[in-house]
């Protein structure tokens, strides 16, 4: 059987690269089709997360010049896990397998054959893992190895050096569907579901063009999201912390007392104030901690919709005198 792919592309302020991202990926599914790997029936699906800029009417354009596109825009921006997990839900029905990639051409398309490859072979999830990272900066590098070791280290299941570039079967994204907590954070979501994986490697390209969407500030949140929504050892380090300072205050506590008794006590302020600012840092970072869980249990109970779709264009269907 010959797969109806279709490729998931969040967008945010693409309008600088859509036109060379479609260009491309349009020139891949040809040569796919010719070559038996995916249906005439493939497609790609870029999805507006309420972008500022021409995104969305360059993706009209796209969608009307181009039957093999299509365009899903989302009412308000929703982050990117949001926006690609709302690209995936409604595609699901529609296709065999589905692959998600960024827009701005750093994933090599080329490997999307091996991928398809994989999936023919048994595989209901196909992880795109990078080579190295020899295009980063050393600052971008150190700081995304440290983030994997710290997951991992927390007891999280991602797949080092693995962004979202990935391919799922149409049963593993219904598996996806069950996943209903509202801070999403895939990359840990996706082992979870357990069906058979491999992985292909690849080389990331440098960007196309346009900017980053993922600056230091939003990284930093990343990781947090990711953290926080898949281990609560945080938590137990909070404790163990806490009677830690317990004992070591006990010990405080009794040389205090015996200086006091023997004469030997002097007044150090030093060591007090030191103290107390320790004590109170120590205190603040917990109830910050604390508050990040409470925070997500309070979004986890309202329940609130992850996206919602403002609109959805594709090629039109065949009227019903036609299909006859």
């Amino acid at each position: 059987m010959i797969p109806t792919l279709f490729i998931v592309v969040p967008c945010y302020n693409e309008q600088e690269v859509l036109t060379e991202t479609t260009r491309v990926l349009l020139d891949k599914l040809a040569r796919m089709e010719k070559d038996g790997l995916c249906s005439e029936n493939s497609r790609i699906v870029y999805v507006d997360d309420g972008s500022r800029d021409d995104t969305w009417p360059l993706i009209t354009r796209l969608q009307e010049d181009h039957p093999a596109v299509r365009g899903l825009k989302l009412s308000r921006n929703r982050g990117h896990q949001n926006a690609l997990l709302a690209g995936l839900m409604t595609v699901k029905e529609e296709c065999d397998c589905a692959v998600s990639m960024d827009a701005d051409l750093q994933d090599d398309v080329e490997v999307l054959s091996e991928f398809v490859r994989k999936f023919r072979e048994g595989c209901d999830v196909v992880y795109g893992v990078r080579n190295s990272r020899e295009t980063d900066t050393a600052f971008k590098r150190s700081t995304a190895q440290g983030f994997y070791k710290v997951m991992h280290l927390l007891g999280a299941e991602v797949v080092y050096n693995h962004a979202d570039y990935r391919l799922m079967s149409r049963r593993a994204l219904q598996a996806l569907s069950e996943y209903k907590e509202v801070n999403l954070f895939l990359r840990g979501i996706v082992p979870l579901i357990g069906f058979r994986s491999d992985y292909v490697y690849y080389d990331r390209h440098e960007r196309f063009a346009g900017e980053s969407k993922y600056p230091l500030k939003k990284m930093i949140a990343f990781a947090m999201e990711g953290i926080t929504s898949f281990s609560v050892k945080p938590l137990k380090l909070i404790s163990r912390l806490g009677i830690l300072i317990s004992i070591l205050s006990i010990f405080g506590l009794l040389y205090a007392l015996i200086s006091y008794c023997t004469g030997h006590a002097v007044a150090g302020w030093t060591a007090i104030v030191s103290s107390i600012w320790l004590l109170g840092g120590l205190q603040m970072l917990c109830l910050g901690v604390a508050g990040t869980y409470i925070g997500k249990i309070y979004s986890e109970v309202k329940a609130r919709p992850r996206f919602i779709i403002e609109e959805y264009r594709r090629e039109e269907e065949p009227k019903e005198e036609e299909k006859s």
